[in-house]
């Protein structure tokens, strides 16, 4: 099994090992949208915080790495920033990318880098991706979802060492993947022994309709729960259904700690623009 980024034992700041470093920081992309000065100021607090092992990597596009080490330089963090580097600028533009960030190894600490697959994710260009991105850096990517060869995108990523990513939500209905297609994509990573890192849409814990959009939301929490009974052989589709905060909850409560580390170890972070919602969403439901 791929191995999530690495999850520290409970400790006195209260952050039990189904939690730990879930959140990645993604206030920089919408709908988000910080500033950078804003967006890192925030991280770096967070990183200081009581509730810092909640947070794992700082997400950027590579189009904005000037940016982002420019500000750095002002505020010299104490110790390098742990960073997902975002491509948004095709294939061809990683190995400039790469060596940007590996320049500023005071500044930065290469952890993950994130793309979109093409509409056909073929061998060749997945071999491309492997032979760019250094062995000890996570590739995380994500084949576009609605076709009727996504599933089978999925398990190619995963059979070239990558995780495939899961995109719940967007600006649009048609962005919010339906339960039964996050059943079959828990279906496919379990059974494959891979992790994946889901983003968008997961801005609180428990599954919710929001007021201004009309958009029913999937919540981080049914998520983790949804991947646990996967793992179990339970039912996934109620649990990624169900509004049951205190439900939800009490089951996630319960995992074993080596239950909760096989969660992880296939649910491993998701991107979040906010990450005051998702822990005073934990806070609420007692599980911080």
């Amino acid at each position: 099994m791929s191995s999530a980024v690495e999850l520290p034992p409970p400790g006195p700041r209260g952050v039990p090992p189904l939690l730990a470093r879930l959140v990645d920081d993604a206030a920089l992309f919408p709908p988000g949208n910080a500033a950078m000065p804003d967006a890192i100021a925030a991280h770096l607090e967070m990183r200081s915080s009581n509730r810092a092992a909640v947070m794992g990597l700082f997400l950027c596009p590579a189009s904005r790495l000037p940016e982002l080490i420019t500000e750095l330089i002002k505020v010299r963090p104490v110790k390098p920033v742990a960073l997902s580097l975002v491509i948004d600028t095709g294939l061809g533009g990683v190995p400039k990318a790469l060596s940007i960030v590996e320049s500023r190894t005071e500044l930065l600490a290469l952890r993950m880098v994130e793309m979109p697959a093409p509409s056909d994710v073929d061998d060749q260009w997945l071999e491309r991706v492997s032979e760019f991105v250094p062995e000890d850096v996570i590739r995380v990517i994500e084949p576009r979802r609605g076709g009727p060869d996504w599933l089978a995108s999925i398990r190619k990523v995963a059979e070239h060492g990558s995780w495939p990513k899961l995109r719940c939500g967007g600006l649009s209905q048609q962005a919010f993947p339906t339960v039964d297609e996050i059943s079959d994509f828990l279906s496919v990573v379990s059974a494959g022994g891979v992790s994946f890192k889901a983003t968008a849409g997961l801005h609180n814990a428990v599954r919710h309709t929001d007021e201004e959009t009309g958009f029913t939301h999937h919540g981080f929490l049914n998520l983790l729960v949804a991947t646990a009974r996967s793992l179990a052989g339970g039912d996934v589709r109620e649990a990624l259904n169900s509004t049951d905060s205190e439900a939800l909850a009490k089951e996630a409560s319960e995992l074993s700690e080596a239950a909760s580390h096989a969660v992880r170890g296939v649910f491993a972070s998701y991107g979040s623009c906010s990450l005051a919602e998702p822990v005073a969403d934990l806070e609420q439901l007692g599980l911080l």
